[in-house]
């Protein structure tokens, strides 16, 4: 395995995960009785540059042709989205004649906004399935996977982009330098790039390892994010610290050529991660025995819950759920089903754990007496949607970054 931003063969093990079922690929009831291919999820940072990385054992094309995650079946994330349309257009000053791409665009929950304020736009989208939803939307969308050639084609046709978007997708690439290249492609040489990422500070400080999946090929500092925008011609000129996935950055960056100013953010950020050693090698060691408590906590709880009889349910089925179920071995004789607002996930099962998935209103006909919140970072709005629970006494368990256990309709630990 060699480093896929510097092409350094020195990788050190920060956590072992074991093999594990790619974390999208839910299961059809057909499926059940056949086997899984299983792939290795183990963590490494980079001696030389310190990207945290791990193997690109899958493609992009065997998860994203059809994609199982809508982004608008989360009511934060599309006002999240919202908010930072608003921004955007303040920053690079958009206006009716400019141009936005948004790469890896999902079901149009983003770029909806830029259409309703009647800029021209255009997404870059791989999953079929995705593509049409944003389509249906009123939303342009190209269903391609951004490379060099096709960001060329792009331009041809559609000119320079004033502002390229690329949320929660710069983590999902294997060819990370050609991606970056391709965003330099794209955007006009006086234009913005904007990038949300998780931040591997959160990772690191906080054990996140569920964001650790076999899609995720590599996780960021601003410090290694820095590095990776300027092999495309890209210099990072401002970031900005974000609440979403549990902890997140926003990179701002524009055409090395441009010369544009760096803003103190960069150096302030950068310094933080210092500061807790994310600048070493040594700094990134010591994740393992933080997941393994956690693991043991959670499977101790759940174990409790089983021998004394009390009902339990799962709320959510996001892909970083399947990296807890797996690692922690969770199947259904602990964790009987899940619920999802996301129907395509309805009737099928977990990859590896098999643990079939529900409409939302089997809470209600079920009334479970715990229900374990697996996208813990949508905390406040699942808070929010599981309120009605308290009526029968529901707690609310959020396995990270520790176990808590919460009464439903309150604010505060209870264990």
């Amino acid at each position: 395995m060699q480093c896929r931003l510097c092409g350094a063969e020195d990788l050190r093990s920060v956590v072992d995960l074991g093999a594990t079922p790619p974390c999208e690929s839910f299961l059809m009831p057909g499926q059940l009785d056949l086997p899984e291919t299983t792939y290795p999820l183990h963590l490494r940072v980079c001696a030389d540059c310190l990207l945290l990385q791990i193997p690109a054992l899958i493609t992009p094309a065997e998860t994203f042709t059809e994609y199982a995650y809508h982004s608008s079946y989360s009511d934060s994330w599309v006002q999240h989205a919202r908010t930072f349309v608003d921004d955007a257009t303040r920053r690079a000053g958009l206006g009716a004649d400019s141009f936005v791409v948004e790469v890896a665009s999902n079901d149009g929950y983003l770029l909806q906004h830029v259409v309703a304020d009647q800029v021209r736009c255009l997404g870059i989208e791989p999953s079929v399935n995705v593509s049409a939803e944003a389509r249906k939307v009123g939303v342009p969308t190209l269903t391609e996977f951004l490379s060099e050639e096709v960001a060329a084609t792009v331009r041809a046709e559609h000119g320079p982009a004033d502002l390229v978007v690329a949320n929660n997708v710069y983590a999902h690439i294997p060819d990370l330098i050609g991606f970056t290249r391709a965003l330099r492609d794209l955007v006009a040489d006086d234009g913005w790039v904007s990038i949300e990422v998780h931040h591997a500070l959160h990772l690191m400080e906080h054990a996140q390892f569920d964001t650790i999946y076999h899609e995720h090929f590599q996780y960021y500092t601003v410090l290694t994010a820095q590095r990776a925008l300027a092999t495309g011609g890209l210099r990072l000129v401002d970031v900005e610290e974000l609440s979403t996935h549990g902890g997140s950055i926003r990179l701002w960056a524009r055409p090395e050529e441009l010369g544009a100013p760096v803003a103190p953010a960069v150096a302030e950020v950068i310094a933080r991660e210092a500061g807790v050693g994310l600048d070493t090698v040594e700094g990134h060691l010591g994740l393992a025995d933080r997941v393994a408590r956690i693991r043991r906590d959670l499977v101790a709880f759940l174990v409790e819950c089983a021998r004394d009889g009390v009902r339990v349910a799962g709320y959510g089925a996001p892909g970083k759920g399947n990296t807890l179920l797996n690692f922690c071995g969770i199947r259904p004789d602990l964790l009987p089903y899940l619920v999802d607002r996301n129907p395509y996930k309805h009737g099928r099962f977990t990859p590896g754990t098999r643990i079939p998935i529900h409409h939302p209103d089997v809470i209600d006909t079920l009334r479970p007496e715990v229900i374990v919140v697996l996208p813990w970072n949508l905390k406040t709005e699942i808070d929010a949607q599981l309120a009605h629970t308290a009526e029968w006494g529901a707690r609310l368990v959020y396995p990270l970054p520790q176990l808590t256990v919460e009464k439903a309709g309150t604010i505060g630990v209870e264990r």
